[in-house]
């Protein structure tokens, strides 16, 4: 076999043992076990087999064909900070091998180097005439600097493979960019590759998520920026995590930080967003923008690995996994394309 499969109750430290498959199997390529019950939850509900496989170390044999069913991926842009640094790189080879031999990906290989790469979220965005902050990517300190230069007013950093607001600095000037990258804290993401962007300051205090699962619009969650902007709905958890899994998320529980948008599937910009991500090969998304104090909303993100916020989730009735799992039984029903 390619990968170790486990069992859906075990942990990625289990024992790997491989299991028979059908073609109505969801197979999960993962590298966090601590994000999957709601996922498992869901796909239970729906009555859907289904097999995980941790992507952390293996072998991936190019003539083997996978097992049948369809392929889920939930890779992590932020896996090295679990100490999985092979698992990006892993999983690109990974999905490359699934579509070679034509098997049914959910979020494929398109999807994947957008969710690892915040210029090319820019770049995707622009071409679909969505608007966004101003956006450079640059590697090394004297490119970095230079770039800062170039910057009227306040800027924001940000590692290129982002995940939980890894590197996110505000700066109104490039002489505080310099100590920063001077200090011990400095950490440059995964080879060095980092974003200077526009900061947009926020007409309110929030941001705004939409979720979009299959080209349907799901829900808009707001986060409140009130004690900072450095945060991701689907990473920031509500209540503290058990020292057990102290990155589980969505956490249930009540908070006055996330709270329902009212934006409905009729805005333009969500319709511009299903469009795009229909277009890119993206099933399924968190898109992410700031309404800045000129009116105008900025989009900043694309998450492919949503988690979904519980307690939002609740409030407007709807459960995101439960929906990811029945559009997963609609591609099997030929009823939707992953």
């Amino acid at each position: 076999m390619v990968l170790g499969a486990l069992d859906a109750r075990r942990t990625a430290s289990a024992t790997c043992e491989v299991i028979m498959t059908s073609p109505d199997t969801v197979h999960i390529l993962f590298e966090h076990p601590d994000w999957l019950p709601p996922l498992i939850d869901g796909l239970e509900a729906e009555g859907l087999p289904h097999q995980l496989w941790p992507v952390v170390d293996g072998t991936v044999a190019s003539a083997e064909p996978p097992p049948p069913g369809i392929w889920l991926n939930r890779m992590s842009p932020s896996s090295h900070t679990r100490g999985h640094d092979a698992s990006v790189a892993l999983m690109g080879e990974i999905l490359a091998w699934l579509e070679d031999h034509g098997a049914t990906v959910v979020n494929g290989s398109r999807a994947y180097r957008l969710e690892m790469s915040k210029l090319r979220q820019d770049l995707v965005l622009r071409r679909h005439g969505i608007k966004t902050p101003r956006t450079v990517l640059a590697v090394g300190r004297e490119h970095l600097l230079a770039t800062a230069k170039t910057f009227t007013g306040p800027f924001i950093t940000k590692h290129n493979q982002g995940g939980k607001g890894l590197g996110i600095k505000l700066f109104n000037a490039p002489d505080e960019l310099a100590a920063h990258l001077d200090s011990p804290g400095f950490d440059p993401g995964p080879r060095g590759l980092m974003i200077i962007q526009q900061y947009i300051a926020p007409r309110e205090p929030y941001i705004t998520r939409v979720e979009i699962v299959g080209g349907r619009f799901l829900y808009a969650m707001r986060s409140s920026t009130a004690q900072g902007f450095e945060l991701c709905p689907a990473d920031a958890c509500q209540v503290p995590a058990p020292s057990t899994a102290p990155e589980v998320c969505p956490a249930d529980g009540s908070s006055d930080k996330f709270s329902p948008a009212p934006l409905t599937a009729d805005d333009p910009l969500v319709q511009s967003y299903i469009q795009m991500a229909a277009a890119e090969g993206i099933a399924l998304c968190g898109i992410e923008f700031v309404e800045g104090q000129d009116g105008e909303r900025y989009t900043y993100d694309i998450n492919g690995t949503t988690n979904y916020n519980s307690a939002v989730g609740r409030q407007v009735g709807v459960d995101g996994m439960r929906e990811v799992a029945r559009h997963i039984r609609a591609i099997l029903r030929g009823d939707a394309s992953s």
